[in-house]
């Protein structure tokens, strides 16, 4: 799979693409990212990216043409990509199942937006989709991009170690993930549960689910709506919503 990501701060990207999980599935070649200098597609000698708003206004505006080119590049040196992703607070929330959906493609654009935003004919000709990553606001786009990067690149075989720990994360069925303990045994009067120790693989596997439904349930019960729940899991959501005085909203 390959990323082409376009920006106006490449070695951004570049730096945070030096170290870890993706870094590792560089070098493997298991992933490819290219990131586009957006400047080395203006026409102008002071490489002109941006521009003041039409009406008025503060902040600036990045150009589109310079956009344009870049994904006309892109498409030329290897083909149109699959998705251009706009990352901007208007798009749809980034969650697991977008990030498994984009792993299922061969080639995705991200650009980057900078200032006070990108002229919208951008999105209306040439994004296929706008992603958020949350409801907060970021000086542009290149963290969002790596989050997308980081994310898809989990999923995609052989990039992380073991693949049952990418089954287990977070947000993978529609659960939080339960609780994680490592040696020592007792630190500071704080106790590893009993459970894990007791070498009983059935009861450690009940209690892992049981512990990642409550999480769930008390901290994210709106991704309860659409959890991917075994017959074991809805009997103990059943009994926590049934302790914690909570309508079941599954049936």
């Amino acid at each position: 799979m390959q990323f082409d990501i376009v920006t106006i701060f490449p070695r951004m990207i570049e730096a945070a693409l030096a170290d870890g999980i993706v870094a590792r599935a560089l070098q493997r070649d298991l992933l490819r990212v290219k990131v586009r200098d957006l400047r080395e597609f203006t026409d102008d000698r002071h490489r002109t990216v941006d521009d003041v708003p039409y009406g008025g206004g503060p902040g600036m505006v990045l150009k589109p043409e310079p956009i344009f080119r870049a994904v006309d590049a892109i498409a030329k040196e290897g083909g149109a990509p699959q998705a251009v992703v706009l990352v901007s607070p208007h798009g749809r929330r980034f969650t697991q199942t977008e990030a498994a959906r984009l792993a299922g493609l061969s080639r995705v654009t991200i650009l980057c937006g900078r200032y006070e935003g990108i002229d919208d004919r951008v999105r209306e000709g040439l994004a296929t989709e706008e992603v958020s990553i949350g409801d907060y606001v970021l000086s542009g786009g290149e963290l969002p991009a790596l989050v997308i990067v980081d994310t898809v690149a989990r999923l995609i075989p052989g990039v992380v170690g073991d693949e049952d720990s990418v089954a287990d994360d977070s947000f993978s069925r529609g659960l939080l993930d339960f609780p994680h303990f490592t040696r020592p045994a007792e630190f500071r009067d704080l106790k590893v549960p009993d459970v894990l120790v007791s070498g009983h693989h059935g009861e450690i596997r009940k209690w892992r689910k049981r512990q990642a439904l409550e999480l769930t349930l008390d901290r994210r019960p709106d991704l309860l709506v659409d959890a991917e729940l075994d017959v074991e899991e809805q009997e103990i959501l059943r009994e926590l919503m049934e302790q914690k005085g909570v309508a079941h909203g599954r049936d």
